[in-house]
């Protein structure tokens, strides 16, 4: 069967599955009408992303199998009227996601505009150049993205682009497939900015759990201890560096690797080959890396109110730097700062004299250009979001949630767990999903109990891990755009890493149910994990051969 046709047989079956849903709905005449769509609140309202994310595994193409979750969505949220559907696929989808994103796509073709000129200016060549003499193995490469990617943990849209694009040079030299580098981005994006205290994602828990009426920041600080996932996923890239090894369908993206084939199969999303000026150095690409986080740094403050008045004309932060963080929007803050730090940067490279003004501006629609598959996924994918909004995703699980408090205390941190998985894979946003579940995490369990901190550190670890898995998850498009990595690829390659620390996250938490106490079962995640990847090489080896792991 051709892919055309096994598309157009799912995309049938799928029409068919919701038309039977549809009857049952109308069906039933003694309900009373709902304010909302007639699925409105229900398992059904999780269909949409469920079919996006299906077609895009099977099919290997990501744009179209988005498009249609939309449709489908806008179908189901529009009680199955087709001039409905197409009103509410617009309206509630495609446009809101654009008016709601506008920010992020600014920041977004600033950092591509800004790595064009870093590639021209000579910087990257020129670190590429060091790090092949310097890095000397393919343990080492590893090591240092990760490190890199630890390193910048104010935003993990950041963190993605400019990981990627620094190391990329380092990578290609040491034969990493762009699927590995993708991985390394992911793993060291979301899950770094989960535990930094410093970071857009603090600031948003901070700002959920406020809402819920508890200290935020302190509640976030005191749940880093017990999330297990994301810090399970710094061990496990460390070792699996350490041990020289893979497996699932990442094994054969390193094997082609080392033949000289970085990316498998998939379009090459590799930018425009470009002629790097032979003044540059490596300090052409250190200093606007640094000149490009300061500012945006301080631009996340100043939206926040640090410097007197915050972008919402209030007060109270002035002059702390930790409360103006937390108050802080990244879609105002990153581009603010990002435009100022492009004018800088194009200033440098100018004096510096590695540049022309005509060759600094032909960066311009290189950037651009080198960014519109990111933002077309990421404007699809929100569109997704919204439709899942529409049809009240969030009420079917604020629903499972209540009902299944009842009875189980001691396991709920591990269900929590679970069920932000299940909402963030299908969703794609981590932030909608604790937003989601933090206020009835705080409601089910005593403020300040150990039992209520490992029920808040199972909700964000959950939303980090089903944001990990999800093909439409913004970090897991940026982690494939900053790795310049075949989305689909990117997102096979990496479910099972991301299952397999999920698995064992899962067993901590049902561990801490019952032993509340950190210094006991953080060592014990850790051994576990260890341990796993331990008895995983030992099977690749006795399978492929110790010289072909």
């Amino acid at each position: 069967m051709t892919k055309s046709r096994k598309l157009l047989s799912i995309v049938m079956i799928v029409a068919l599955l919701i038309s039977a849903f549809a009857l049952c709905v109308s069906a039933d005449a003694e309900v009373a009408e709902a304010a909302g769509p007639k699925l409105y609140g229900t398992i059904v309202s999780l269909l949409p992303p469920v079919i996006a994310i299906a077609l895009a595994l099977i099919t290997k193409e990501v744009y179209s199998s988005l498009f249609i979750g939309i449709l489908v969505g806008g179908l189901m949220a529009s009680d199955f009227s087709p001039i409905g559907m197409i009103d509410t696929a617009l309206k509630a989808g495609i446009v809101s996601a654009v008016e709601g994103t506008a920010g992020i796509f600014v920041f977004l073709v600033v950092l591509g505009i800004i790595v064009a000129i870093m590639n021209k200016a000579g910087g990257s060549y020129a670190f590429g150049k060091w790090a092949e003499k310097n890095i000397k193995s393919k343990t080492g490469a590893l090591l240092a993205t990760f490190a890199l990617g630890v390193l910048i943990f104010v935003d993990d849209y950041f963190n993605c682009l400019t990981v990627g694009s620094v190391m990329r040079p380092v990578t290609d030299v040491h034969k990493i497939s762009r699927a590995k580098l993708s991985y390394i981005i992911d793993a060291t994006a979301a899950p770094i900015c989960m535990i930094a205290p410093i970071s857009s994602w603090a600031a948003a828990v901070s700002k959920y759990a406020e809402d819920a009426g508890v200290n935020g920041l302190d509640l976030f600080i005191q749940a880093i201890p017990y999330n297990f996932y994301s810090l399970l996923t710094i061990v496990y890239v460390i070792a699996l560096s350490i041990m020289k090894f893979d497996y699932g369908s990442m094994r054969l993206h390193e094997v082609n690797a080392r033949a000289g084939d970085l990316y498998t199969c998939g379009e090459k999303n590799e930018s425009a080959e470009v002629t790097p000026s032979a003044k540059g150095r490596i300090y052409d690409l250190v200093i606007p890396i640094v000149l490009l986080v300061v500012i945006c740094v301080v631009g996340l403050i100043y939206v926040g109110g640090f410097f007197g008045t915050d972008a919402w004309g209030g007060t109270d932060y002035a002059g702390d730097f930790i409360g103006s963080f937390g108050n802080t929007d990244a879609t105002i803050g990153l581009p603010w700062g990002g435009l100022i730090a492009l004018v800088a940067i194009i200033i440098y490279v100018l004096a510096r004299r590695v540049l022309t003004f005509k060759e600094a501006m032909s960066c311009i629609p290189q950037g651009f250009i080198a960014m519109v598959p990111a933002i077309l996924i990421l404007t699809f994918a929100t569109a997704l979001k919204n439709m899942t909004g529409e049809l009240g995703a969030t009420a079917f699980v604020e629903g499972v949630m209540e009902n299944t408090a009842a009875g189980f205390a001691n396991f709920l941190p591990a269900i929590i767990f679970l069920v932000a998985c299940g909402l963030a894979f299908a969703t794609g946003t981590s932030w909608g999903t604790f937003g989601i579940l933090i206020p009835i995490v705080v409601a089910i369990f005593p403020i300040g109990s150990e039992l209520g901190t490992i029920g808040i550190s199972a909700c964000l670890a959950g939303a980090v891990c089903g944001d990990h898995c999800s093909p439409i998850s913004d970090t897991t498009i940026m982690s494939s755009a900053g790795g310049q990595c075949n989305h689909i690829n990117h997102v096979s390659t990496q479910i099972p890493y991301a299952l397999s620390v999920a698995g064992i996250s899962f067993v901590m938490f049902i561990i801490s149910g019952f032993v509340q106490n950190v210094y006991i079962v953080l060592p014990l995640g850790i051994i576990l994990t260890v341990a796993f990847l331990f008895v995983m090489k030992q099977i690749m080896a006795k399978k492929y051969g110790k010289d072909n792991i």
